[in-house]
């Protein structure tokens, strides 16, 4: 699994947890958009770019790079290409907005070293460096996704312990059926990653998540998952019967989904029997007869 793309769905989905990650006020993340954008010139992707909204001229572009790993091809080079990036991407757009760049390591060895051509960068604001082996153990203080991103620089020996009490700090503290069931998968994602040796199973046993997925609040965050489908299923032309069948659901449960407000509506096909001698409706007159 990718490192920076398991960054990249959490930034979109919740761009405030980047902005605690840097220590600022993660409420500002509604004033910003998480994007991947082409630089037309080149045609490549930058696929972590934290952008205002147009209405917040006064906030910076943040440019995103997340490194898990030390990138043996191009060794020293990294800053070279991130740095690249960027000004190709600012002469392409001429954005309004001033900008930063964020470089994420996993771990302080994968940093390369910032080449002298771009010291200043440092020293002068233009760049902020963020090591997760080295990030303060103040669990308490940070949201649970923060605190389940330091969990990736935690060392290997007392990260399960870590894991679960983080864990049980959010079955205390989330309320909210499908949250919790978010914040539970990030987790495991995570340590998927960092025990890249051990299977689903195995994790979910380390963590103490197979007893937990047996409790309620986990069964009913589970259902409402699956709910989430519905609306999905609906505009693809299912009916409430068809989609309660291929979900293993009953009627009942899907046709109260389906009256929520939003929701298309499929109801099943209706054929009315043709009367002999009569022509179907919206048939050509220039057509055969029966």
């Amino acid at each position: 699994m990718k490192t920076d793309s398991l960054f990249y769905e959490l930034f979109q989905s919740s761009p405030g947890v980047l902005l605690e990650l840097m220590g600022m006020p993660p409420a500002q993340g509604g004033n910003y958009s998480f994007v991947s954008q082409e630089v037309k010139q080149t045609r490549f992707q930058i696929d972590g770019v934290l952008l205002p909204h147009d209405r917040f001229a006064d906030l910076p572009i943040y440019f995103v790079e997340v490194q898990g790993y030390r990138d043996r091809r191009k060794g020293e080079n990294f800053y070279y290409g991130f740095f690249s990036e960027i000004l190709l991407y600012l002469n392409d757009y001429r954005p309004q907005h001033d900008w930063q760049g964020v470089a994420i390591f996993t771990e302080r060895r994968f940093d390369p070293g910032l080449p002298a051509h771009f010291r200043e960068y440092a020293s002068g604001g233009r760049l902020q460096r963020i090591y997760l082996d080295e990030t303060p153990e103040d669990w308490e203080g940070h949201s649970l996704e923060v605190s389940a991103i330091q969990l990736i620089g935690v060392n290997e020996a007392i990260a399960p312990e870590k894991g679960r009490a983080l864990i049980e700090r959010a079955r205390v503290s989330v309320t909210d059926a499908k949250a919790l069931r978010d914040i539970l998968e990030l987790i495991s994602t995570i340590f998927v990653y960092k025990f890249g040796n051990l299977n689903h199973k195995e994790i979910e046993s380390m963590l103490g998540l197979s007893e937990l997925k047996q409790t309620k609040v986990y069964q009913e965050a589970k259902l409402e998952g699956i709910l989430e489908v519905v609306p999905v299923l609906l505009e693809t032309g299912l009916t409430v019967e068809q989609i309660a069948t291929r979900l293993g659901l009953d009627l009942a449960t899907v046709n109260e989904v389906a009256q929520r407000p939003s929701t298309p509506v499929k109801k099943p096909k209706t054929t009315t029997p043709r009367q002999p001698g009569k022509r179907t409706r919206g048939r050509k007159s220039s057509d055969k007869t029966d």
